[in-house]
Order: C-alpha cells, then sequence, then structure tokens
C-alpha cells in the first residue's frame, strides 16, 4: 500500500531494518536466546509474556555515532547485565515491602537506577570492548539529569530533582557540588551522601536493596510526593504474577509438582517462552499451566448439542505413500484445506494470519478478449526481439570453443607447431546449451491502492508471462493481499490469488492475469516467505522472486514492524539462494525518502518506474538482467 505523505513531517519516522536486525542479532547472541525480539519504546524494558525487549527512543535524533552507540549499551545493560544479574526474588520481595509506600515509584525507580550502575561497572570489566558505548551513554544520560534537575526544581517537582540529583552524585562522584540547598526541605545532603556511597560496594540487587531501604528512612519524613516523571520501567513487568510459575501437583504418585519465584530475568523469558512456544497461532487458547500426568477436571466441557450447524468444513490428505484412489480405481484430485493456519513458519509477526491459497476466478468475457489480444498485439514486437535476443546468447554460448589444450579436436591453425616452444594445436566445443536453468516467482501487490494502476500492471505481469513462456522457463505468478474488513487481533486472513503455477508450465494464462483485481491490505514479507517455499522445491540451480509493489507493507497491526519484517523475509530469502527483486510501481518518480525504504527492505536489487507507462520496459530490463546471469553461468 502505498505511504500517505503526512502532514507532521517530523513525526513520518522510519527505521533502518537491516542496523535494527542486526542490533536484535546481537542482543539474542548476548543473551543466548534465539526467540528473543527487540522493539524501540519510551524506556528501556522487558516484557516475559511476549518475549520482548525494547532499546529507548531516547538516543533518536542525535548524531549517527551516538545513536548507535546508545542503542549499542541499551542492549549490553538489557542482555549481558539485567539478563542474568539481576536478583528477580529480590526484586519482588522489595517492591512488595513497598506496594503501599507513598513513595514506592522513588523506591522502585532508585534501586534500578542503583542496578543499572553496577551492571554498567560489570560489564565494563567482562567486556572491554563496551567501554565506549557506556561512556557516550554516561556522558548524555548526565546532561539528561543536569537539565532536569534544574527543570524539576523550579517547577517545585522534588522527587524528581532528588532522583536527578542522586544520579548525577553516583557517576560524577560524591564530592561534587550540589546546585541545590537541600536542608531548606529538611534533607541533611552529607548524611544522605555518605549513604549513597555504598552503592559502589554492592555487589548483588539485594545489597542495593539494602541501600535503598534505608534511604527511604531517611528521605520519607520530608518528601511526601511520589515521582511524576517516569525514568525506569525495568521491572515493571517483572512482577510476582510473571516470575511465579506454577506447576499442577499432578496426581499423588506422580512427580511432585514445581513451584516458586525465579531467579534472573532469563529465567522468566524461558519459562514463558517454553510452555508459549508451541501454542501460539488461531488454532487454540490456553492456559499456562503445565499437568504432570494428572486426570483432567473436565471444568471448560460443554454439553453436545445435536441441532448445531456446521460452521466450517476441512479437507486434507495423509503424508503416507498410499494415493486416495476412488472405487474404479482411478487417482483423485487432490483437495487442499481451504484455509490454512501460518503458525510459527512464516515469521512471529503472522502467528495469527491464516491464508488461502486458489485460482484467481478468469473473467471470460468478450472484452476481456479482445482487449488481451490487443495487449499482445502492442507486446509482440518487444517480446520477439527479446525471445530473438535471449536466443541469440545462447547460441553465441554454444557455439564458443577453448581453444590452445594439450588434447581435443585439432585445430585447422597448425602453425603453433612451429612457432610455440610447447604447442597446444587442440581445441574442445563447449556442451551445448540446454533450456535456461532458471525459475521465477512472481508476487504482485493486490491492496487498495493499486486500483489507479491495474492496467499498466496487468501489461507488465502479461509481458513477464508471455517472454518466459516462450523460453520455456519454470515460473509462477500470484497475488497477494488481506482481508482488511475480517482482519481482527486473532485472526488476520489473507489470500494468494494464482493466475499461473509451476504446474501449468507453458500453459497461455493471459486471461488469468487480466482478471487480476485490487482488494484491501497488504503483508509483504509473509507473501515473500509463502512464495519462497514455492521456489525453494524447485530443482533449477538459479531461483528468482520478483515483487511488483506500490508501496510499504500494510496490514492489521503490521504497520509499525512491516518494513523490518519484509527486510528480515528478504534477508532469509537470499540465504536460501533465492534472489528477490523489487519493482516499485507508482505513477510518478519515488521521493528519496521512499527510495530509502525500499533500500532498507530489498537492498540494492530494487528498481523503480518514472511513470505507469514505463511498468514494462522495467520489466524487460529486469528479465534482461537476470537472464544475462543465468546464460553466462550456465
Amino acid at each position: 500500500m502505498t505511504k500517505m505523505n503526512r502532514f507532521i513531517q517530523f513525526n513520518d519516522e522510519t527505521v533502518d531494518a537491516k542496523t535494527y536486525l542486526l542490533y536484535e542479532r546481537l542482543a539474542r547472541a548476548l543473551a543466548d536466546a534465539p526467540f528473543l525480539e527487540l522493539t524501540e519504546r519510551k524506556l528501556l524494558e522487558f516484557r516475559p509474556r511476549e518475549g520482548i525487549i525494547s532499546m529507548s527512543v531516547f538516543w533518536r535524533h542525535r548524531e549517527e555515532g551516538i545513536v548507535h552507540a546508545g542503542r549499542l549499551s541499551d542492549i549490553y545493560l538489557l542482555t549481558a547485565g539485567f539478563w542474568k544479574g539481576f536478583d528477580v526474588s529480590a526484586w519482588v520481595q522489595f517492591t512488595k515491602d513497598f506496594q503501599h509506600h507513598p513513595l514506592r515509584k522513588l523506591a522502585s525507580e532508585l534501586l534500578l537506577m542503583l542496578e543499572e550502575f553496577r551492571f554498567i561497572d560489570l560489564i565494563q570489566k567482562e567486556r572491554p570492548g563496551t567501554m565506549s558505548a557506556f561512556q557516550v551513554r554516561v556522558e548524555a544520560y548526565r546532561k539528561f539529569h543536569h537539565d532536569q534537575l534544574v527543570a524539576n526544581y523550579q517547577k517545585g517537582f522534588l522527587t524528581d530533582a532528588l532522583l536527578n540529583e542522586l544520579f548525577l552524585a553516583l557517576y560524577e562522584g560524591m564530592v561534587t557540588r550540589t546546585a541545590i540547598d537541600w536542608s531548606d526541605h529538611d534533607l541533611d545532603w552529607g548524611r544522605i551522601l555518605s549513604l549513597w556511597q555504598l552503592a559502589y560496594d554492592g555487589k548483588s540487587t539485594e545489597a542495593q536493596a539494602g541501600v535503598v531501604r534505608r534511604m527511604m528512612e531517611m528521605v520519607e519524613e520530608s518528601i511526601s510526593k511520589d515521582l511524576l516523571h517516569q525514568y525506569y520501567v525495568l521491572g515493571d513487568a517483572i512482577t510476582e504474577e510473571t516470575a511465579k510459575f506454577y506447576y499442577h501437583q499432578g496426581m499423588a504418585d506422580a512427580e511432585k509438582g514445581e513451584a516458586g519465584t525465579k531467579e534472573t530475568i532469563e529465567e522468566v523469558f524461558r519459562s514463558w517462552h517454553r510452555e508459549s512456544e508451541g501454542e501460539s497461532g488461531v488454532h487454540l487458547e490456553y492456559e499456562l499451566e503445565h499437568g504432570r500426568s494428572g486426570r483432567s477436571d473436565a471444568t471448560g466441557a460443554a454439553p453436545g448439542y445435536e441441532q448445531a450447524e456446521i460452521e466450517e468444513v476441512g479437507f486434507g490428505r495423509s503424508k503416507g505413500d498410499r494415493k486416495d484412489v476412488s472405487a474404479d480405481g482411478e487417482e483423485k484430485p487432490e483437495r487442499r484445506e481451504k484455509s490454512q493456519s501460518a503458525g510459527t513458519m512464516f515469521g512471529k509477526e503472522h502467528v495469527n494470519v491464516v491464508y488461502e491459497e486458489k485460482r484467481i476466478q478468469v473473467v471470460n468475457e468478450v472484452e476481456n478478449r479482445s482487449r488481451l489480444d490487443r495487449w499482445r498485439e502492442e507486446q509482440k514486437p518487444f517480446v520477439r526481439a527479446f525471445v530473438q535476443e535471449m536466443k541469440k546468447r545462447m547460441g553465441l554460448k554454444r557455439d564458443a570453443k577453448r581453444e590452445r589444450l594439450m588434447k581435443g579436436i585439432l585445430s585447422s591453425n597448425l602453425m603453433t607447431l612451429f612457432l610455440d616452444e610447447r604447442p597446444r594445436p587442440f581445441y574442445r566445443k563447449n556442451a551445448p546449451s540446454t533450456k535456461l536453468d532458471a525459475s521465477f516467482g512472481l508476487l504482485v501487490d493486490g491492496s487498495a491502492s493499486m486500483l489507479d494502476k491495474l492496467d499498466e500492471t496487468k501489461k507488465a505481469v502479461l509481458l513477464f508471462h508471455d517472454v518466459l513462456r516462450q523460453l520455456e522457463i519454470p515460473h509462477e505468478i500470484s497475488s497477494y493481499y488481506e482481508d482488511a474488513y475480517s482482519a481482527t487481533k486473532e485472526r488476520q486472513p489473507n489470500v494468494f490469488e494464482r493466475m499461473h503455477t509451476f504446474q501449468d508450465r507453458n500453459r497461455d494464462d493471459g486471461l488469468a492475469i487480466l482478471s487480476f483485481d485490487a482488494n484491501e491490505d497488504n503483508r509483504d514479507g509473509f507473501a515473500i516467505r509463502w512464495m519462497a517455499n514455492r521456489l525453494a522445491g524447485r530443482p533449477e540451480k538459479h531461483k528468482f522472486l520478483l515483487v511488483f509493489s506500490d508501496g510499504e507493507p500494510s496490514a492489521f497491526g503490521y504497520d509499525r514492524n512491516g518494513i523490518v519484517d519484509t527486510a528480515e523475509a528478504v534477508m532469509e530469502t537470499e540465504k536460501r539462494g533465492i534472489s528477490v527483486i523489487h519493482l516499485f510501481l507508482s505513477a510518478e518518480e519515488p521521493t528519496e525518502d521512499q527510495k530509502a525504504v525500499f533500500s532498507m527492505m530489498f537492498g540494492n536489487k530494487t528498481a523503480a518506474s518514472q511513470s505507469v507507462e514505463s511498468f514494462a520496459d522495467q520489466t524487460l530490463r529486469i528479465l534482461r538482467k537476470l537472464l544475462a546471469i543465468v546464460i553466462r553461468t550456465t
């Protein structure tokens, strides 16, 4: 779907998909957790139920080097610090002790501040290469808290100003002169600093919690209002509910169930992941509990109702070797399920997708047939010239020969016998070129934004089909779209309308191509993985996946992560030996922002048309380049 030009341009931000994926892979490697997902939110955050960790948007709109170093420091803290070193039991007990305290936010955030300080020091000792990133981090946050200290104190936010002052004292040293006379607020700043310096010796979460407990005893009599702003949310999702993971006791003779609070954030994440990974998707809802050889209590059972209507019928076949046969011994045609669940096979963004593969409904009307004849007549010279050019290249390849060999066919030029010290008068003809060893998959964006360029798109797809058909190259063409009107959080229906399949071989499917129509949304990453699976089973040496689209991916819950997921799908497909090429279909020349987005998703394998009339020309240009590669390596 074409990206809208937003009125508020400073809010029109895009993410560098490839860099973002590198950050995510670094996080997974440091945490040794391949299931982790990385997002960007206001503050550093853990979300164990979803298996997500979050960098902070604090680093946006800065110099490139600072942004990179700052985000690296976020990842180091999350995965090399808090991940294994944060004591969940001590945190749960601490929050329970302060849950009714009037300054509970201050207490929690001071503990997280001390833990951040402890982990920065610990990580730098274990991994000296992280020092430069943490230096950038400390400098940026020192400036931030300096500015906030003045602003908060002037506005009367005394508790926030105290937290800012304590942060600066922690990182700048206890001898730093304070800009505020805390004695005016009945606070002994000297005693506070002498207590605060105990944080330098803290070796555990429990030790740092002890420092904060004593600190709260000193300030609670002088300060009555809690924090107004939030500076740390790392521990918000680590509650007693998420940290404790209960198992059924089972039967009397079964293994005793496990219970108790997990010790680290890593254990909390892994507990939720193990129970969730096989059960995600639209096929099952469940409670996150694990049975131990016990009987079902049948509390969720419901009595049958013989008058109930059938809501859905599915067809399938077993994976056995025996084919279904009819009574007279003839093989039955294969029947596919009407809709299939994507599950986790197509990426984490599509676990609730259900998809349907179907033949496009051919509109075999007089108008369509006459238009097909007219378009083919217009394109005939281009198709003929292109096919002849490819065949000529194949012929030159076939006629080429290797000369000056020690054995083979004797050359008619025998002068080498008299002129060369070591004559090589033989040659060999290259093996005759066979059919081009390549297969193509073409995905056509079926979103609603294609409506104003349907005819030009159909012409380009028809040209693609006719060229490959005459060169006898296997190819498959399918449109893809999401049913936006039926999509919900739990279920996102997608449809692949196939115009030509590999099984059709050289069949003329021109009418099917002209029957293509625009629908609603587009989920590009999902479609690319689907077509990649189709191509992966092909025996050809060269495999190409072409994507014709007119903008960024857009579908239910996919706007935010669509660019990153598409880039990830392209990278995965390329690793499977399938080249992904993108053609941007637009009625006007793409902007620099659009080019940057397509480059993020497809790398340098993206092309754009200057106008709708040049779709077919761009298609031929892409095919010429790809087939030249095939011929050269055949």
